[in-house]
């Protein structure tokens, strides 16, 4: 027996049944013995995947305070509480345990994943052991044991095949391969692609049809699906461009408040020599201004919206950050089966020795035409497809129905689902054949035989491989009749149809004496008339093709990674538009680069086939190597380990694996790529609306300071008490800067390019803005304030109208933030009903702070005379309009450069 480095350098698949067996020190037919077994298990541990350590919940959980904007919430929080504002005071720690709870629980859900690859693993395992069968548990498999496989089982290690009987493996969540494996015992090459490798069966795939034996090889975490749960452990999670945004503007924030307070501090203490206890309650007041403490919150409700109105389009996203990373995405990756294609195999293309048809209609639904040069095929003159059709259909063991909700499936193989959905289309005498003998395909001989009564005589009908077939054949089946077999031209047909990335199947007939009963390989042998080809595919979905198209507009390469064979993925490419169709890069390829190369092939290829989950997880790290933002779509648990590292991870709702969905940051309600590129959309209009967001809060936040700073430079009357400035950031932040969450699309949105993840949150046009309306606001009641003093009016009413003043003003400026170039008046004014109700409901929140004696005692607030309200709201519309002046002026700056 090898040790267990040894054993793992084996390549397992490249060796013929004996050495294997050697190696392992195993017997073929009595397996190991229980002493063995036990000894084995010691020396190599459980068939078990290896449980990671973890942190405790609440040392995770308080690890989600250590970010700059919750330092400057929990400061505005001890801030509040020492002046005796303890609803603010909760309201704030509330607003920062809620951004802490979605990182808490955004983090659960990758490790979640790794508990769902644990429940993949077989329970139990049935074994030859001391030569007798006996069912264990799947976690006491020892390396060389011998595991039987029956239809349904799950495998419960990584086996080499010892025997196999018609055994069929579906391997589609581990390889991508779109239809079942066939098995044999034979060696194959050492560089054989992990889909390729017929001779080995891997654990938590499924048998779907056949018996085989197989010596266990790998077990735990040496296993292939160990190696994945391996992956994803190691993978490192990323955070999303907005964080990182986010994070850079807090600390920027924080960094530009103390240094700002600090100086007015000491300028205020040396120069305008005010009392120490008074100016320290004013740079509280100041850092009170300019900390954005509605802003977390305000982004969080403003993702939670888009989350709701993807999961309307069949998105339904598990992380709120990921609604705007979508909007960022470069590049997507998509799986071909199931995302790009319908998983539904079609036959699209039939050929006689005298003619080619075209097949209508996709997937298994029986609706549909079969043409010839354009025009419907009339069977009457056409036997041999008469009879081609028919063959198919009686060779076949697989059925067609209907669900509940009236969709057609199939049972069954879906190559032969496919058949049988082109005999129910097609006109021929659908009339059941009784059947007499059947010889079941298996991968040893590569077809199917079916004896069948006919009038006079008996037939057999073969399906199967057509190099098989051809090799048989002494006949075709031509309109005149049997004739000479053409061998040169029916591989050319194959030829053809393997090109186009279709499946090649095909189809015989041998006529016998009516006295024959029962059917042998013998039978076979001579007199077989070869009938014609199926040309089958699994057809792309044709929202999916528009949606390609949609990406490009937009600036978004879509990349295929897909398990299938490169001649297929080639010919789906050249159909949906991905690449040209022409150029494609295989797995074996990719194992031969070095990370610099794969960077470069990354960016240069469109189109990778035949790719394992490691090819599929350099991929993604290649790119954003690059600097790329990266989705990465997937169904099986091949792609589980890519989907966790991209920046936006997709699953499949319907055929993705539970793995895969807890890997990823959004499930496809519908498998659908047309939902991701309405996701995407969706996604830019989220980013576009936190940036509208950004920019209408940020101008109140400066104002304020403005407002602080120069009656302290100034020495005049501090213009609102800390309280105040509270109640004027809580309504501006929770009220009307809501309304921008609900604008709709720019037209031009889909029409731009991705943004790089290196642009800032503010760029500079977005800093001039800011400062512009800050000063406008903050200057302009400033001298409101100075020139309603000089007239006598009470130092009260003063600030009541410096309350009113800043936050109308901001209302109005809610108008100009709806685009931040455009014209406020510019595409559908009334089309955002929340700007006017939110208006609405800040009017009252301002009459009730200034007309309530509760609010008045609390604020600090005085009832207005009425006329006292022209002041707020003729400073606001002219604030208004400059801004929208402005707007104009840089529209035609830009529109020169």
């Amino acid at each position: 027996m090898t040790n267990k480095k040894e054993q793992q350098d084996v390549l397992w698949h490249s060796i013929d049944i004996s050495e294997g067996l050697t190696k392992l020190t195993t017997n073929a037919t009595k397996g190991l013995s229980e002493q063995e077994a036990d000894d084995r298990l010691s020396r190599y541990g459980e068939n078990v995947l290896p449980e990671k350590k973890k942190e405790s919940k609440l040392l995770r959980f308080f690890k989600h305070f250590n970010d700059i904007l919750i330092y400057i919430l929990l400061i505005a929080a001890v801030v509040t509480a020492v002046l005796g504002h303890w609803v603010d005071t909760i309201v704030i720690i509330i607003v920062a345990v809620v951004n802490a709870c979605i990182g808490f629980f955004q983090e659960n859900k990758a490790e979640k994943a790794l508990e769902d690859i644990k429940k993949m693993l077989s329970h139990t395992a049935q074994v030859i052991r001391d030569g007798k069968r006996i069912e264990i548990s799947a976690s006491h498999l020892a390396i060389g044991d011998l595991a039987m496989l029956h239809p349904g089982d799950k495998i419960p290690a990584d086996l080499r095949l010892i025997k196999s009987d018609n055994l069929r493996i579906e391997e589609s969540a581990l390889t991508g391969e779109s239809v079942p494996s066939q098995k044999t015992v034979h060696p194959v090459p050492a560089d054989t692609p992990l889909g390729d490798r017929s001779n080995m069966a891997f654990s938590t795939t499924t048998v779907s049809a056949g018996t085989g034996l197989g010596i266990v090889v790998a077990t735990g975490q040496d296993t292939e699906i160990g190696k994945i749960n391996r992956m994803m452990s190691d993978v490192k999670l990323i955070t999303t461009p907005l964080l990182r945004q986010t994070a850079n503007f807090g600390k920027s924030v924080s960094f530009v408040i103390i240094a700002i307070a600090v100086l007015v501090f000491i300028f205020g203490h040396f120069y305008r020599h005010y009392d120490t206890g008074e100016l320290l309650m004013s740079v509280i007041g100041l850092a009170i201004a300019a900390i954005p403490e509605g802003l977390p919150a305000i982004l969080s409700i403003i993702l939670a919206i888009g989350v709701q109105n993807m999961a309307k389009r069949k998105a339904i996203v598990r992380t709120l950050p990921s609604v705007e990373t979508l909007g960022s995405v470069a590049v997507i990756c998509s799986d071909k089966t199931g995302t790009l294609t319908k998983n539904e195999m079609t036959v699209k293309t039939l050929v006689t020795a005298n003619s080619l048809f075209d097949v209508t209609g996709t997937g298994y639904s029986p609706a549909g035409e079969i043409l010839k040069d354009g025009t419907k095929a009339d069977l009457i003159s056409e036997p041999v497809l008469d009879t081609l059709i028919g063959g198919f259909y009686i060779c076949n063991e697989a059925s067609l129905g209907k669900d509940d909700d009236d969709n057609w499936y199939i049972k069954g193989d879906p190559t032969e689902g496919a058949l049988i959905t082109l005999y129910e289309k097609s006109p021929v005498d659908h009339h059941e054949t009784d059947r007499i003998a059947t010889i079941p395909f298996d991968s040893e001989y590569k077809y199917m035989a079916t004896l069948v009564e006919a009038d006079n005589e008996n037939i057999i009908y073969i399906k199967g491989a057509p190099d098989r077939l051809l090799s048989m054949a002494e006949k075709q089946y031509t309109i005149e009749g049997e004739s000479l077999f053409d061998k040169k031209y029916w591989e050319s047909k194959i030829t053809s149809l393997a090109a186009n990335g279709q499946r090649v199947i095909g189809g015989a007939y041998k006529k016998v004496s009516k006295d024959k009963k029962d059917l042998h390989h013998e039978d076979l042998y001579e007199g077989i008339t070869f009938l014609g080809l199926a040309g089958i595919i699994d057809p792309p979905r044709e929202e999916a093709i528009a949606a390609i198209k949609q990406c490009k507009e937009a600036g978004i390469t879509v990349k295929m990674i897909t398990g299938d064979h490169i001649e297929t993925a080639k010919s789906i490419g050249r159909e949906m538009g991905i690449g040209d169709g022409m150029k494609a890069l295989e797995g074996k390829d990719i194992e031969l680069m070095s990370d610099e190369e794969l960077e470069s092939a990354a960016l240069e290829y469109n189109i990778f086939a035949r790719t394992s989950p490691e090819h599929k997880l350099r991929l993604v790290k290649a790119l954003q190597a690059r600097n790329i933002i990266c989705a990465m779509t997937g169904d099986g648990v091949n792609d589980a380990p890519a989907l966790k590292k991209a920046d936006v991870g997709i699953a499949m709702g319907i055929k993705g694996t539970e793995v895969t969905k807890d890997a990823a940051e959004m499930v496809l309600a519908d498998d659908n790529f047309s939902t991701i590129a309405a996701a995407v959309e969706e996604g830019r209009r989220v980013y576009d609306n936190l940036k509208k967001t950004i920019l209408f809060i940020l101008p109140t936040n400066g104002a304020e300071s403005f407002l602080i700073i120069a009656s302290i430079l100034f020495g005049t009357l501090m213009p609102l008490t800390p309280i105040q400035i509270l109640w004027v950031n809580m309504v501006t932040s929770v009220t009307i800067s809501l309304a921008l969450a609900f604008e709709k699309l720019e037209p031009e949105t889909m029409k731009r390019p991705p943004r790089s993840p290196k642009t800032p949150l503010l760029d500079g046009y977005f800093i001039w803005r800011i400062l512009f309306v800050s000063i406008l606001i903050g200057g302009g009641t400033l001298l409101l304030n100075l020139y309603l003093l000089n007239k006598g009016v009470s130092e009260e009413i003063v600030k009541t109208v410096t309350i009113q003043t800043i936050v109308i003003t901001q209302m109005f400026h809610l108008f100009n933030s709806r685009s931040i170039r455009k014209s406020a008046f510019s595409g559908d004014f009334f089309g955002n009903k929340a700007v006017f109700v939110v208006s609405g409901l800040l009017i009252l929140l301002q009459l009730s702070i200034t007309y309530i004696p509760f609010m008045n005692n609390v604020f600090g607030t005085v009832m207005l005379p009425l006329h006292f309200w022209l002041y707020p709201f003729l400073f606001g519309l002219g604030i208004f309009i400059i801004v929208e002046i402005e707007k104009l002026v840089m529209r035609k700056i830009s529109n020169r450069l």
